[in-house]
């Protein structure tokens, strides 16, 4: 595959010979076009040396080869990383003052924007306005991460990990449905932790790699995603909006804060069904004698009260004559709504980890849960948790099971999207 990587002027630019080395390695042929800028944190012979490839920002060098059309015409994808403020807003106008933005402006192939910028700018209503103009015409534009910027400062506006950003520009080079642009969803990830004592908790063998795999593919479809992420080691997914939690309650109030404006909530994380009874304030020490046993409580069925609370929403909505509760306004950054709705997601999706009788376990768990889909999966040793690859079947409330084969989670995470997208008004 032919890939441009386009790279403008912020301080984050190094970062982008990270994401070319990913490009080159696994086979695809790569030409770097930097803006003027982007030349004076990264010189020419970097990028030359790196992609093997000529570099240059102006339109004016090897006029006979029209590189200004051309470029753009023979890619298969284009990938903008960083991309800053002043960039986003000449794409999104169509200016063409050099090479990289003709490139923009020629390319028929899937284009991907990662931002990446201070605070104040990413959040700026000119540039939000940028933004949404872009996507609407059909582009990626990833969100930027959560983390420290130039100097002291902190907040959004980071660029993504080059892997992250990678990851998502394989699933566009794989020709993924852009079909939940504009859509917000929730997944959750990881195992929860329990706290016996400041010190040791009960837990699970849950890595979050499938619930990554989810955020992932969504972000590449289009999404705004927010991840729910419960104690999981793997860095934040490019173009996710990533809440750390702990607990199952914890775990509970950040899935139901995000899911009230959702359109479909996936619940990927090994919930804790039970938690200590009573939690010690000091480490509980080594006695002579049995240790004293620990009791346990249930934990909140996050899944099923999902589902009540959506039931409810309905019923409440046909009280009032079936006219849907709109919105809160948006916040800066937030996707333009397509429609009015009820405040409940349209789309409810769990999962269930299973030892033993692992179907029938998992039809008594959908009726019960009140989800339209259920990712059902045989857990044990060497099974599903903490391995890259996963196999499944998806029950459909009112519909036939899918099966999913072994294979890597990423395919999983279609297959659930695919199931979504189709109930999706």
């Amino acid at each position: 595959m032919k890939v441009v990587l386009g790279v403008s002027g912020g301080i984050a630019a190094y970062k982008a010979c990270e994401l070319l080395r990913l490009f080159t390695e696994s086979g695809h042929e790569v030409r770097v076009v930097p803006t003027r800028e982007a030349l004076k944190f990264v010189g020419a012979p970097t990028w030359a040396a790196l992609s093997g490839n000529p570099v240059s920002a102006e339109v004016w060098d090897d006029v006979h080869e029209v590189p200004h059309v051309r470029i753009g015409k023979q890619a298969d994808l284009v990938v903008v990383a960083p991309a800053t403020a002043d960039v986003l807003a000449r794409a999104a106008h169509g200016l063409a003052g050099d090479l990289l933005t003709n490139t923009l402006l020629t390319a028929t192939c899937p284009v991907v924007f990662a931002p990446a910028m201070h605070t104040e700018m990413w959040q700026h209503p000119a540039t939000r306005a940028n933004v949404e103009t872009l996507r609407e015409r059909g582009a990626v534009v990833i969100d930027p991460a959560v983390g420290r910027l130039t100097g002291a400062d902190t907040g959004p506006g980071r660029l993504p990990d080059p892997a992250e950003i990678f990851e998502v520009c394989l699933r566009v080079l794989r020709g993924r449905p852009r079909d939940l642009a504009g859509r917000k969803v929730v997944v959750s990830a990881g195992g929860t932790r329990e706290a016996i004592d400041p010190v040791r908790y009960l837990g699970n063998r849950s890595s979050g790699r499938q619930g990554y795999a989810l955020a992932r593919t969504a972000a590449a479809r289009g999404a705004e995603v927010t991840l729910v992420a419960a104690n999981v080691a793997l860095p934040d997914p490019a173009g996710a909006k990533v809440v750390r939690v702990e607990s199952a309650y914890e775990l509970r109030e950040a899935v139901l804060a995000a899911a009230g404006d959702a359109d479909a909530v996936v619940m990927a994380a090994a919930v804790a069904d039970f938690r200590p009874a009573t939690r010690h304030e000091a480490k509980i020490k080594k006695t002579d004698g049995e240790p004293e046993p620990i009791f346990l409580a249930k934990n909140p069925d996050i899944l099923a009260e999902l589902g009540t609370l959506r039931r409810e929403a309905q019923a409440a909505e046909a009280r009032s004559g079936g006219a849907a509760r709109p919105l809160a306004g948006p916040e800066p950054g937030d996707v333009m709504r397509r429609r009015e709705r009820g405040a409940y997601p349209e789309v409810i999706v769990g999962f269930a980890a299973e030892t033993h009788d692992v179907l029938a376990n998992g039809q008594a768990k959908l009726a019960r849960k009140g989800c339209d889909l259920l990712v059902v999966n045989q857990v044990g040793e060497g099974l599903a948790f903490g391995t890259p690859d996963n196999a499944a079947t998806v029950l459909v409330a009112g519909g036939d099971p899918v099966e999913v084969p072994f294979g890597p989670k990423e395919a999983l995470a279609d297959v659930v999207w695919d199931l979504v997208a189709a109930r999706l008004p």
